[in-house]
């Protein structure tokens, strides 16, 4: 092996890089250990341990916070929690353009395109598709009754079709990131750790991540509610300083001090978790003798809008003291309606929040809301200094006007308030006349594109109804982890196990090349900022037995190599060769990266976890597999030891094996035929089972007191909900799945609650012992044991979605790798061979699931985990035929002796050793996992088990005879009479 030296190098400095940054995740995990610990089991004191020490330096200079960003995080199937995606609707976006246009055809598009909507179709390109339809050329867009209105002057009425659809995009993008902003500013006050919030390409779609959160009902709410932007009048400080005065005098009668205690000397994490130092007893003294004034950080100026600055986790507490009835009366006559508000928490000053007093009313109606605002946008003043311009509509500029011109008499200062968070309170010294006007100050780029988005919201028309969610109880979450971490180790040890039994001293080494590789796997997932998942522990799971296959592939060439009579270090060089094993390894896993990549590129969520371990841990595998073993093997051929790449016990195994492979043709056709045709009888007479992935509704997963009959639970609860409810047992008969699609056409907060409150009374007669109420039902909570552990919703929209998504993956992962085939081994009768073994083999899989769904003990329902051990099969079965197809292939080329046929059934019988070998692996790491698993990756598992055994198969039986017999007889002959050429 050249430049040894270097790849030593690179390895130990890779693995060095890995360490270091796995290292953030064991602190991190540490860390929030001793919080858990030390708060009892209380989320909420967890959560406080944790800010504490958000900003203290815990690890190598770096920060709680910045420690924790940096660590592998767990998705919510692991660490529980709530995942939402919010479909922000277009139509109503659309509607708001165009004034709500009365126009008929512009209103019978909309609703034509929420009709005929196609599966993955953007509801924007479906309506200009229904527009051009229904107005057939006598209506444009550009029509001063559309969309050449006031709220967009850049459309004039004599603009064709083609003119205004790029601006109408440009418009609903802009929306949909206004929607973003403010459910990005939403989601910063659920008190969750790492919330995660994306938008989902350009299909008006965001995600939503909320690990830890736990109650369900107000997030949802909070999530849907309208955004609320207003612009308020604020009291000045001094106009509300005595009233905080009298408010701390009032709260020193009520709140009991706090005696100062000389802190013990303990460890700095120690001390920040507990809140033990000298420092903060003295600090938490101090609040407590003067309630509301020991908490301020520091005062706002005279004749500013800030009241005072306090910290960040002491709000909570500040709300509570103002808004106590026996405080606010403190506030005289003609501030009795002030409302107390906190500024936006600025990056360059996080440890300091500001405090504004709004002057509202009694009806609490602004005197102008966003609903007037026309357009906003970032900006530059004459003084080339950042600011931002906003616009209004007629109504909104004469409000504005008066508004500005009442604040202007006391140069007051107006806030910018979203969702009850004050942006900005720019200072206003005149009336503002025009229907337009600049906010500037000292203001950066970033700020100004931040506040005019926060503008643009205030006026969004749009609903974001939730369309998907999926809610995991953080007691789930704790078990998914105890499996899979239980799962992966025997997989390994087995694994390791195995090599070692089968290939000696040369096991060992791989075993080595395998701890190295999951080493290397998990440090990038780290560095990535990977989110690990239960799928994704499969995947790394499934790691495992591949990252073997090369070894495995390199060293049955080695037994090769030795058994022609070469020495060892010529055997290992062959071996290491192009035309030995490295020609072999790079097809078998180009066609595995390619369907992995668009198994990345359809999937999401848990899936698309899954396909990122699936990718990475076949570089790091082909990396470790062919140089760190390789440096083992070397340094035993320069001290001159001996390697077998066997054992007494196995070094004969697999060999000499003579079987006629074509000659078994007719029967292997007729078994595949029949399967075949039983699969497709399957599908018209049972079908499918359909998870809600596919055709849309809401599943629960529900732990009882006792054993119950899913029968009895589904004749309940279908009588509750009017509809038929599916029940089914999940693991146990005191846990089940349940499944309705009662009202799943239907969005909004309300049916979400309506749902939910049906199951609790439907479900709350079988919990007499535990009498659980209807918030302990529902909600998730630490340590949770009875009720909903975890739920999930599909609208009918994104069912239709996934399941266009799935079935293009299917076909395009085919296609694709057909057609790498036909390229690299430059006949496409080897593509064809490969395509009728995989169709084979999914027909085979969805046949399987079909016959036996309704009598399996677990779930096998057709939902995107499905689809992923569908690919994931097809990119086994593909890697195993491309490993028979190179040995044909060389054999072809070579000299072998005897007609076509014998050719290739001794280059079949050669690879039968690596076949059964990675094989075997496969499916034992397989086999762990569907026992140690858990119940929600079973059927997961289970099709790719079913998958692994036949396409073992089809590469032998069928893959190779389509191959033959597709093969022109000239070719044939041809490759008969070189032969003959040589071996004469």
């Amino acid at each position: 092996m050249q430049n040894k030296g270097l790849i030593k190098f690179f390895a130990i400095l890779f693995a060095l890089v890995s360490i270091y940054q796995l290292s953030f995740t064991v602190v991190t995990n540490n860390i929030e250990s001793k919080a858990k610990a030390a708060s009892g089991g209380d989320s909420k004191k967890e959560l406080a341990y944790l800010d504490s020490i958000g900003r203290e330096k815990v690890f190598l200079g770096h920060t709680f916070n910045e420690v924790r960003e940096k660590q592998i995080n767990k998705g919510l199937d692991l660490e529980g929690g709530i995942n939402v995606t919010l479909q922000i609707s277009v139509k109503d976006v659309l509607k708001g353009l165009a004034n709500n246009s009365k126009n008929p055809v512009f209103n019978q598009a909309l609703s034509e395109a929420t009709k005929n909507r196609e599966g993955n179709q953007d509801y924007l390109d479906a309506f200009f598709i229904a527009f051009d339809k229904v107005s057939n050329g006598t209506t444009k867009l550009s029509s001063p009754e559309i969309f050449a209105n006031r709220n967009l002057t850049e459309i004039t009425s004599k603009m064709t079709d083609a003119q205004v659809k790029p601006i109408i995009k440009q418009k609903v993008k802009e929306s949909v990131e206004s929607a973003f902003n403010v459910l990005r500013e939403r989601i910063d006050k659920f008190g969750v750790t790492q919330p995660n919030i994306q938008k989902i390409g350009e299909s008006g779609r965001i995600l939503v991540e909320l690990p830890g959160a736990k109650d369900v009902d107000r997030i949802t709410k909070l999530l849907q509610s309208t955004a609320q932007l207003e612009f308020w009048q604020t009291y000045k400080m001094e106009e509300i300083g005595s009233f905080l005065l009298a408010a701390n005098d009032a709260l020193k009668k009520t709140e009991k001090p706090v005696a100062v205690k000389e802190a013990p000397k303990t460890s700095q994490i120690d001390s920040l978790l507990t809140g033990s130092t000298a420092k903060d007893t003295t600090t938490a003294a101090a609040a407590a003798n003067n309630p509301l004034l020991g908490l301020v950080k520091g005062g706002g100026q005279q004749g500013g809008p800030v009241l005072a600055y306090f910290s960040p986790k002491d709000t909570a507490k500040v709300n509570s003291y103002l808004k106590r009835e026996d405080i606010r009366a403190l506030l005289p006559a003609e501030q009795r309606f002030a409302r107390f508000a906190w500024g936006k928490v600025n990056p360059k000053t996080p440890d300091v929040v500001e405090l504004f007093a709004l002057k509202t009313t009694r009806d609490g109606v602004p005197p102008v809301g966003g609903g007037v605002v026309t357009n906003a946008k970032d900006d530059f003043n004459q003084l080339g200094k950042p600011c931002v311009t906003i616009q209004f509509n007629a109504a909104g500029a004469r409000k504005w006007e008066d508004f500005t011109g009442e604040v202007a008499k006391t140069v007051g200062f107006i806030a910018i308030v979203l969702d009850n968070t004050v942006h900005s309170a720019p200072r206003v010294e005149k009336p503002i006349p025009g229907g337009s006007c600049e906010i500037s100050g000292s203001f950066e780029i970033s700020e100004t594109k931040d506040l005019a988005n926060i503008l643009r919201a205030g006026k969004l028309p749009a609903s974001a109804e939730i369309v998907q969610k999926e809610v995991v109880g953080p007691s789930l979450g704790q078990q998914a982890i105890d499996n899979g971490i239980m799962s992966s180790l025997v997989g390994l040890a087995l694994v390791c196990l195995w090599m070692v039994f089968y290939y000696g001293r040369a096991g060992w080494y791989a075993n080595v090349a395998l701890i190295v590789n999951l080493l290397f796997l998990f440090g990038i997932l780290a560095s990535l900022g990977a989110v690990l998942t239960l799928p994704g522990i499969a995947g790394i799971v499934l790691t495992m037995g591949t990252a073997v296959d090369a070894n495995i592939i390199i060293y049955e060439r080695a037994k090769e190599e030795l058994r022609h009579g070469k020495s060892l270090a010529d055997s290992v060089v062959a071996s290491y060769s192009w035309h030995g094993a490295m020609r072999s390894i790079i097809d078998a896993n180009v066609t595995h990266i390619l369907t992995g990549l668009i198994l990345f590129i359809f999937g999401t969520g848990p899936i698309k976890g899954f396909a990122t371990t699936l990718l990475i841990g076949i570089f790091t595998s082909l990396f470790t597999a062919i140089f760190i073993a390789r440096i083992f093997i070397d340094r035993d051929i320069a001290a001159g030891r001996s390697l077998m790449f066997a054992t007494n016990i196995t070094k004969n195994w697999f060999t000499n094996f003579h079987y006629d492979f074509l000659k078994a043709k007719k029967w292997t056709y007729m078994i595949s035929s029949l399967v075949v045709i039983v699969s497709c009888v399957s599908f018209f007479v049972n079908g499918l089972d359909q998870g809600v992935d596919f055709v849309g509704g809401r599943t629960f997963q529900v732990k009882f007191e006792k054993p119950v009959v899913p029968s009895e639970i589904s004749e309940e609860l279908s009588k509750e909900f009017g509809v038929n409810v599916e029940v089914k047992e999940f693991g146990n008969s005191s846990q089940m799945r349940i499944i309705t699609k009662y009202k799943v056409l239907e969005d909004g907060v309300g049916v979400d609650k309506e749902v939910n409150e049906k199951l609790y009374n439907g479900l709350k007669k079988h919990y007499t012992a535990s009498n659980i109420s209807y918030e302990d039902f529902i909600n998730t909570a630490e340590g949770k044991t009875l009720g909903v552990v975890s739920s999930s919703k599909v609208s009918a929209t994104v069912s239709d979605d996934i399941k266009t998504n799935s079935f293009w993956a299917v076909i395009g992962a085919m296609l694709v790798v057909g057609l790498y085939l036909a390229v690299s081994f430059r006949k496409w009768q080897y593509s064809l061979g490969a395509i009728a073994a995989v169709a084979h083999d999914v027909i085979f899989v969805l046949g399987t699931y079909s016959l036996l769904y309704k009598y399996m003990p677990f779930h096998m329902e057709m939902d995107q985990h499905f689809i992923a051990a569908i690919l994931t099969v097809i990119g086994y079965s593909m890697n195993d035929t491309v490993i028979v197809f190179d040995r044909i292939r060389e054999f072809i080329a070579g000299n072998t002796k005897g007609d076509f046929n014998k050719i290739v059934n001794d280059s079949v019988n050669t690879t039968l050793s690596r076949t059964i070998n990675t094989s075997l692996t496969m499916i034992i790491v397989l086999l762990i996992m569907f026992i140690f698993g858990g119940e929600s990756i079973r059927g997961f598992i289970f099709a790719m088990l079913i998958g692994i055994a036949v396409g073992t198969y089809s590469s032998l039986f069928l893959a190779t005879p389509v191959l033959v017999d597709s093969m022109p007889k000239s070719d044939k002959d041809e490759v008969e009479r070189l032969h003959e050429e040589a071996n004469a």
